[in-house]
């Protein structure tokens, strides 16, 4: 069962990726964590997230908007080192309110509200009509590198601000696409090195059959996201990161992701 299920997200939320710029690791993780203990959840996660995204940097990479890279990726990577080192701060920190849902204990976490709110920010600025043009400006860029290297390296939801910059920075689907995964490869890069010693700590408990099997069908999700790339269009793009945004803060801001 843990099997099958964890595939299948794996699956379903890399060609989505494609689509959104986020999903993978933002799904994966409860799909882990519903078998594993969340240290492993965890890891398996991250290493998932990134063999994928350097998977999909070798499909796409080449159409990557150089300039965006820089002035996007950049503060990105330092706010990455940030968030991490704050991750373990927080890691401390118990749950600020707690409820019952569906015969399981809730715990609301300071991180995730604090996150969760910011997105719910975002998904309704793409989903009422009157914000439906608007647009950020080249000088936002780096604010929204900022904001993604710092969640990325604090709740490794890194995708959803980065898609919320990208997606209205007049990038076509293509270089949207293709500037999002290196600048997740960047990130994932430094949270990596963040998260070392607990990867180190736990590389003898982890299951490498099921956590290949994943990165496998996380591979081939994203296969198969490029091939239909050219069947939507950027509007339906942005209207699909406006849903997952808003599912996802919900998820985050009620403690059930």
């Amino acid at each position: 069962m843990s099997f099958l299920l964890i595939c299948a997200v794996a699956l379903l939320a890399s060609g989505l990726t494609f689509f959104s710029g986020f999903g993978l690791g933002t799904l994966l993780l409860p799909a882990f964590a519903l078998f594993y203990p969340i240290e492993q959840a965890v890891a398996l996660t991250a290493v998932v997230h990134f063999l994928n995204s350097v998977f999909k940097l070798g499909l796409v990479g080449r159409h990557a908007d150089r300039h965006v890279v820089v002035v996007f990726g950049l503060p990105a990577i330092a706010a990455a080192f940030a968030g991490a080192w704050v991750l373990l701060r927080l890691s401390t920190i118990g749950p600020i309110a707690s409820y019952s849902f569906l015969g399981r204990d809730v715990f609301i976490m300071p991180a995730k509200l604090a996150v969760g709110s910011l997105l719910l920010l975002f998904s309704l600025g793409e989903l009422l009509p009157r914000f439906c043009e608007l647009s950020f400006a080249p000088k936002f860029l780096p604010l929204g590198g900022v904001l993604s290297g710092f969640f990325g390296g604090l709740s490794g939801m890194q995708g959803a601000l980065r898609s919320a910059f990208l997606a209205r920075s007049g990038l076509s689907k293509e270089v949207f696409i293709a500037t999002g995964v290196v600048v997740a490869c960047l990130i994932d890069v430094t949270r990596l090195g963040m998260y070392g010693r607990m990867l180190a700590g736990e590389r003898g408990q982890l299951d490498y059959g099921v956590l290949t099997a994943a990165v496998l069908s996380a591979f081939a999700g994203a296969w198969f996201g490029n091939r239909y790339l050219k069947k939507l269009t950027m509007k339906s793009i942005q209207k699909i990161v406006a849903v997952m945004l808003f599912a996802v803060a919900s998820g985050l801001v009620c403690g059930l992701l």
